[in-house]
């Protein structure tokens, strides 16, 4: 008798229908139990957990040539949640569930000896796709909560295999489990902790404002991981749509603990002994590395220099394509990288810099050498630059700034409704919205319609880029940087004074050593201009 049950393979994020096929066959003297369809070690494994399932409910596999095929076979199978299909197939080609209520049903879990199911990561990208598909899920019971945020589709999510069979059987019932509790984040320590590094913040609100990259540059103690941490407190809340790409991500992760959501945006801080495996993505089940988990949010890498060169410039395509692809030999698996960089490092590797008390002996050959690990390339693709001086004891004597997290969000806020409603102004479809949500993201239409400077505003960017500090990439950024200034400054054009601010945190203009770039003050912000 065959008999067949629906389950998912992953690609990323997307999920892709295999059909389990059980048949039983006779066998004489050699029964077998065979797993065929291009399955990894870990599938070849539910044999033993099958069975293993089976004995701890008082069941025994026929003895008979087993044979499963998981279809289309071309299509690699990974990971233990096809345990559960399998055993359904199983049972239902024993007669022991009739086959036909297994028909509107997909199934993801794993299996232990004692029959209990196992939770198992990527539920709700798989309740997801087998809604579109017009089936209910099978999932396990912590798994429940999770699945059931996909929205409508039918959802049972029992604690073992004995309890679903007698649900089919219909003594026990089994109800649809509620979605799973949207927690609040972790307490974000408040700007106005900060004393000090006015530039800086000015810098960090521009950042939020616009998801902009941002890097700190200043001595150690000088507060640039401080003010890193405080930027989830100026970010404005995921959207719904937002929140169902970035809890697919995490679900393929498995992150989600009992359907716990948030629309806390990701933070993710690696550490700089990362590999390109870990901030990309790979390993034996290729899975999401860091820049997927901070996926609408932000990734903050701190002391850049020390990231080895490989892992920093694999980021280089995620942070204009918004995606990351892991190349395999049979296969390629995508996976979603729309994240705002926030680095910070010291000006050289004793990270003192070459000026002020206890300056390195070295400068500035060490500064330049500290900071040559970093490519240009990279470096093209940080919008804003920032020097943080080190604090003085005059500065820690002061009270707390007037202003804080409260303050600075409040305008961010109301920057990001300016970029909102113009987006909707001129009728630009969802998709393209989406992709273009921010103005680190503007191109084409956008970019030429909403950050078009005025004529002081182009002839101060075009001395600027025949100064030779400027590529075209970062021409096109900083009228993005523009137009987040101007929508801070409440301004609907992009005025001279906001192409000046924006050419000052151009790392490239300003460390060349042109007449122009001579003029910008850093400290004083737009006041040269």
């Amino acid at each position: 008798m065959l008999a067949s049950v629906v389950t998912v393979a992953f690609e990323g994020v997307d999920a892709r229908r295999v059909d389990v096929q059980v048949q039983q066959l006779s066998c004489g003297d050699n029964p077998s139990f065979t797993i065929v369809g291009l399955a990894d070690k870990a599938v070849a494994e539910s044999r033993e957990r099958v069975r293993g399932a089976f004995a701890g409910i008082g069941l025994s596999l026929p003895v008979k040539r087993i044979i499963v095929n998981m279809a289309p076979a071309d299509l690699p199978k990974e990971g233990s949640h096809f345990d559960l299909p399998i055993a359904l197939a199983l049972l239902a080609s024993m007669g022991v569930i009739p086959p036909d209520m297994l028909s509107g049903w997909a199934a993801v879990g794993e299996l232990g000896l004692d029959g209990r199911i196992a939770p198992v990561g990527g539920t709700l990208p798989a309740a997801v796709a087998v809604d579109a598909m017009g089936l209910g899920l099978i999932c396990p019971e912590a798994n429940g909560p999770e699945a059931a945020w996909a929205g409508d589709v039918a959802v049972l999510a029992p604690r073992s295999l004995i309890g679903l069979v007698n649900h089919f059987k219909g003594t026990q019932v089994l109800r649809r489990p509620e979605p799973g509790a949207m927690r609040s984040g972790d307490r974000v320590p408040d700007l106005r902790e900060v004393k000090g590094q006015e530039s800086a913040k000015r810098a960090l609100e521009i950042a939020a404002a616009g998801g902009h990259n941002l890097l700190f540059v200043g001595p150690p103690g000088s507060g640039k991981s401080m003010m890193a941490a405080r930027l989830p407190g100026l970010l404005p809340p995921l959207t719904p749509r937002e929140l169902l790409e970035t809890s697919m991500v995490w679900s393929v992760a498995g992150l989600i603990e009992r359907g716990a959501l948030t629309r806390d945006r990701p933070f993710r801080s690696p550490h700089h002994s990362a590999s390109m495996a870990a901030l990309t993505g790979g390993g034996l089940r290729a899975k999401p590395g860091e820049a997927s988990l901070a996926h609408n949010g932000v990734l903050f890498l701190d002391e850049l220099p020390e990231y080895s060169a490989q892992a920093l410039d694999s980021l280089r395509a995620p942070l204009e394509t918004g995606e990351i692809v892991v190349a395999r030999a049979n296969a390629h698996v995508r996976y979603p990288a729309r994240f705002q960089l926030i680095a910070a490092m010291n000006p050289c590797r004793c990270g003192i810099g070459g000026g002020g008390k206890g300056a390195c002996g070295k400068a500035p050959r060490c500064q330049r050498d500290y900071q040559n690990r970093i490519s240009g390339p990279m470096f093209d693709r940080i919008d804003l630059t920032v020097e943080t001086p080190p604090v003085t004891a005059a500065d820690m004597a002061l009270p707390p700034p007037a202003e804080g997290t409260a303050e600075a969000s409040a305008r961010v806020f109301a920057a990001r409704a300016m970029q909102e409603v113009r987006l909707h102004a001129a009728g630009i479809d969802p998709d393209t919205a989406r992709d273009q949500a921010v103005n680190a993201r503007a191109s084409g239409e956008i970019l030429d319609r909403f950050a078009t400077p005025d004529d002081a505003g182009r002839a101060l960017l075009m001395r600027a880029g025949q100064a030779g500090g400027l590529t075209a990439r970062g021409w096109t950024r900083t009228l993005r940087l523009a137009r987040t200034i101007a929508d801070l400054d409440g301004c609907d054009g992009v005025l001279r004074r906001h192409i000046a601010e924006a050419l000052v945190y151009r790392r490239s203009t300003v460390g060349a050593q042109g007449d122009f770039e001579r003029q910008i003050d850093q400290r004083a912000g737009t006041a040269a201009f």
